[in-house]
C-alpha cells in the first residue's frame, strides 16, 4: 500500500494551508491543515501521510502525541506532548504565513511587539463593545425577557465603526493565530465565531 505524499506548499496557498514540523525519534513529523479543504489535521512522517483526524486531534507518536486544534481563523495549537511531560511547539514550515510572521518577529522585534499589542487592544475593545449588544440580543428573546426583563445597549455605534471593528477584530484574531497565542477571555469573541 502506497501512502499519500506531502505536497509542496504553493505561494497561492500561503493564507489557506498551515504546515508545522518537528524532528522527533529519528523522523520529521509534519502537521498539515488546509482551510480550503475539509479542516482536517493530517500527520506526515518523513513526508508520507500517517493519519488524518478532525480537530481537535491527537496523533500518537513514539514517546508521546502531537496535539492539533484550530478555530475559524486557523491553527491555534500544534504541540508535541512527550510522555515525560515536556511540551514542544512544532515550528512553522518555511513559506507559510506562520513562518513569515515568525520571521518578522525575529527581524523586527519592536514592530512585532507593536502588532501584537495592537491586536490585544482591538480584541479588548471588540469584547467590551460586544457584551452590551449580546445582552440586548439575549433579552430580546421573549422567554428571557419574561424572566429577566429587557436590556437596551447604551452603545449605539455607527455602521461604519461596527464594520471597522469587525474587520479589525478579524485581522487581530488572525495575528493571534499566526503567533499561536491565545487567552480564554481575550479570544472569547473570536471563539464564538468558530463554532
Amino acid at each position: 500500500m502506497t501512502r499519500e505524499a506531502l505536497r509542496p506548499l504553493r505561494r497561492t496557498e500561503v493564507l489557506s494551508r498551515s504546515l508545522h514540523a518537528t524532528e522527533h525519534a529519528g523522523a520529521v513529523y509534519t502537521v498539515e491543515v488546509d482551510t480550503n479543504d475539509d479542516w482536517q489535521a493530517r500527520l506526515y512522517r518523513d513526508g508520507e501521510r500517517q493519519a488524518a483526524a478532525d480537530m481537535p486531534a491527537a496523533f500518537p507518536v513514539p514517546g508521546g502525541r502531537i496535539e492539533v486544534d484550530g478555530s475559524l481563523y486557523g491553527v491555534t495549537r500544534v504541540h508535541l506532548m512527550l510522555d515525560s511531560g515536556e511540551e514542544r511547539r512544532l515550528a512553522p514550515v518555511a513559506g507559510t504565513a506562520e513562518h513569515l510572521r515568525a520571521q518578522l518577529a525575529r527581524r523586527h522585534p519592536r514592530v512585532s511587539r507593536g502588532i501584537g499589542a495592537a491586536a490585544i487592544v482591538i480584541l479588548v475593545v471588540n469584547l467590551i463593545t460586544a457584551v452590551p449588544v449580546a445582552l440586548e440580543l439575549l433579552t430580546s428573546i421573549p422567554k428571557v425577557a419574561a424572566h429577566f426583563g429587557t436590556f437596551t445597549s447604551p452603545l449605539a455605534l455607527p455602521a461604519w465603526l461596527n464594520v471597522a471593528l469587525l474587520l479589525a477584530g478579524a485581522l487581530a484574531a488572525v495575528e493571534r493565530v499566526l503567533t499561536l497565542r491565545s487567552n480564554r477571555v481575550l479570544d472569547f469573541e473570536t471563539m464564538w465565531a468558530s463554532g
